[in-house]
C-alpha cells in the first residue's frame, strides 16, 4: 500500500535529528545549512569531524559523515518542500512534484477529452521538435488531490501516458574547502565553433568565469536570460573549461548548455528536462551530460528512450544516496550511461549508488572545478562531477547521433577502462575507471 503524501516527512525529520547528532560537536557558526536543491554546493562545511589527508589540507569525510551524506538528498527534498509549499508538493513516495500538475505524453484528442471530462485543464503544451513528440501539462482543479486525479485519469484512459511533474535535483555531495584565490577576470572572448560538440542539461553556466574565456557556448532556456548556477558552472568547467591553472576534458569542444532550473523552485521538472532533450535532439548533439537525479517518471522515461533510439548517448550521474539506496533516474533507464565516482586512489565513493546502472566510474572526489564568486575554484565531491568527465570523453568519439556509432563509442571507452573484474562488470565501477588523467588535484592550487 502506498503511504500518504506526507508520510515521508517524519522519516525526514528523524534523519535530520540523526544528522544533527553526527554534527553535534560543531560550533554554532559552522553547523550544517541544507542548501537549496539547484544550488548544491555551499562554500564550506566548517570544522566537522573530518580526516586531514597527507599535508595538503584537503579534507575527507569520516565514516559517520559519509552515512549522513547518503541522507543529504532526502534532507534537501524535505527542506525544499517546506520552503516552497505554494509551488511544490510530495508525491506518495515523498518525492517533490510541481503542485497540481500532471503530464501527458503526446496525448491523442480522445485522451485530452478524457482529461477535460475529469476536470483537468490544459495549462501548457511543450513541443519537442527534435523528438516529434509533445508534452501537455494538465492543471488539477483547486482542492483536488493531485495523486487522486492521476489515478482517476489513468483509469479513464488506460492507454494514455500520464505522470506527475517530478522535480529532479543535482547529484552533488558536500564540498570541502575553497581551493584558490581569484584569477584576473576579463570579458569572455568567444572561440570559433569546435568540431567536437557536447550537451549539458543542468543549471545555468556562468560564461563570464575565466575557464570559459575561450569557450564556445550555446545556451537554451530562461527566455534568453543567464542565471548562473554553482552546480551547472562546476560541471561545465569539467567538460570544456580551460585557464592558466585548470583544464577540462575537451576545452576545444562547443558546449550546448540547457538551463532547466532558471532560478525557480519548480526548476528541474520532468517537463523542462524533456523539453531540453528535445532541443538538444534538434541540434543533433550526440552526447549529453545529465548530473541530475530523481524518481522514475513516465514522461522522462519516454523522452530518454526516444533519445537513445535515435543514437544519442545520455551520460548521467548515478547519485549519492548510498550503496543500498533504490536506483535513481535518469541514470537507471535502459541505454543511459550511468557514472559513479572514485577518489584519487581509484576507490569508489562510499556514498555512491551501486548496481547494474553503473557503466563507468570516473574521478569524483579530491578534485577542483570552477565556482561562482571568489575564490573562483572549489574542491568538489559527488557523482555529479564524475559524469561530465565521461560525457566529454565520449563526445570525442561520437560526432552525430547514430545507434551503431554510439555502441562503438562505448566499446572504445570500455577498452580504456581499468579496475573491473576480468570478464565481468562491477556494480561499483561498471566496466571500470576512466578519465583519471583529467582530475585537477587541489595541490596544484597551493
Amino acid at each position: 500500500m502506498k503511504p500518504e503524501p506526507f508520510a515521508l516527512l517524519p522519516r525526514l525529520l528523524r534523519r535530520t535529528l540523526l544528522l544533527g547528532a553526527v554534527l553535534g560537536a560543531v560550533p554554532a557558526q559552522a553547523q550544517l545549512r541544507v542548501p537549496s536543491l539547484n544550488i548544491p554546493l555551499p562554500q564550506s562545511l566548517g570544522a566537522i569531524d573530518t580526516e586531514t589527508l597527507r599535508g595538503s589540507g584537503t579534507r575527507l569525510l569520516a565514516t559517520a559523515d559519509v552515512r549522513a551524506l547518503g541522507e543529504l538528498r532526502l534532507l534537501q527534498v524535505g527542506d525544499l518542500l517546506r520552503r516552497h509549499r505554494d509551488v511544490l508538493e510530495p508525491d506518495p513516495r515523498g518525492e517533490p512534484i510541481v503542485r497540481s500538475q500532471i503530464l501527458a505524453w503526446s496525448p491523442s484528442a480522445a485522451s485530452l477529452r478524457a482529461a477535460e471530462a475529469a476536470g483537468l485543464m490544459v495549462i501548457k503544451v511543450s513541443t519537442l521538435d527534435g523528438l516529434d513528440e509533445t508534452i501537455v501539462v494538465l492543471g488539477v482543479p483547486t482542492g483536488t488531490s493531485t495523486s487522486a486525479m492521476l489515478e482517476k485519469l489513468r483509469a479513464l484512459d488506460p492507454g494514455g501516458q500520464y505522470d506527475f511533474n517530478h522535480v529532479y535535483t543535482a547529484s552533488a555531495a558536500w564540498p570541502m574547502e575553497p581551493a584558490a584565490p581569484a584569477e584576473s577576470s576579463a570579458p569572455p572572448a568567444r572561440a570559433a565553433r569546435g568540431a567536437v560538440r557536447v550537451g549539458l542539461l543542468d543549471g545555468g553556466v556562468a560564461d563570464h568565469h575565466p575557464v570559459f574565456r575561450e569557450a564556445a557556448l550555446t545556451r537554451w532556456g530562461c527566455d534568453g536570460k543567464l542565471i548562473p548556477d554553482a552546480h551547472g558552472t562546476a560541471v561545465a568547467a569539467l567538460m570544456v573549461g580551460r585557464s592558466s591553472r585548470f583544464r577540462g576534458v575537451a576545452p576545444g569542444a562547443e558546449l550546448y548548455t540547457a538551463d532547466v532550473y532558471c532560478g525557480s523552485p519548480a526548476g528541474g521538472s520532468a517537463e523542462r528536462i524533456a523539453a531540453a532533450l528535445g532541443w538538444l535532439a534538434k541540434q543533433q548533439v550526440a552526447v549529453i551530460n545529465v548530473s541530475l537525479v530523481g524518481p522514475p517518471n513516465q514522461t522522462l522515461e519516454r523522452a530518454v528512450g526516444a533519445m537513445v533510439r535515435r543514437g544519442h548517448l545520455l551520460v548521467a550521474a548515478v547519485g549519492n544516496d548510498g550503496p543500498a539506496a533504490a536506483p535513481l533516474y535518469p541514470a537507471s533507464y535502459p541505454g543511459v550511461v550511468g557514472v559513479s565516482g572514485v577518489d584519487r586512489d581509484g576507490r569508489p565513493l562510499p556514498e555512491a549508488a551501486r548496481g547494474p546502472q553503473v557503466m563507468f566510474a570516473a574521478p569524483g572526489n579530491q578534485m577542483v572545478s570552477a565556482a561562482l564568486g571568489s575564490p573562483p575554484y572549489r574542491v568538489v565531491r559527488g557523482t555529479s562531477f564524475a559524469s561530465p568527465i565521461v560525457a566529454a570523453m565520449l563526445a570525442g568519439q561520437l560526432g552525430m547521433p547514430e545507434p551503431l556509432a554510439a555502441r562503438q563509442a562505448i566499446s572504445t571507452l570500455t577498452r580504456q577502462a581499468t579496475g573491473a573484474p576480468a570478464n565481468g562488470v562491477s556494480n561499483m565501477i561498471g566496466y571500470g575507471v576512466i578519465g583519471v588523467a583529467f582530475r585537477v588535484d587541489p595541490s596544484s592550487f597551493r
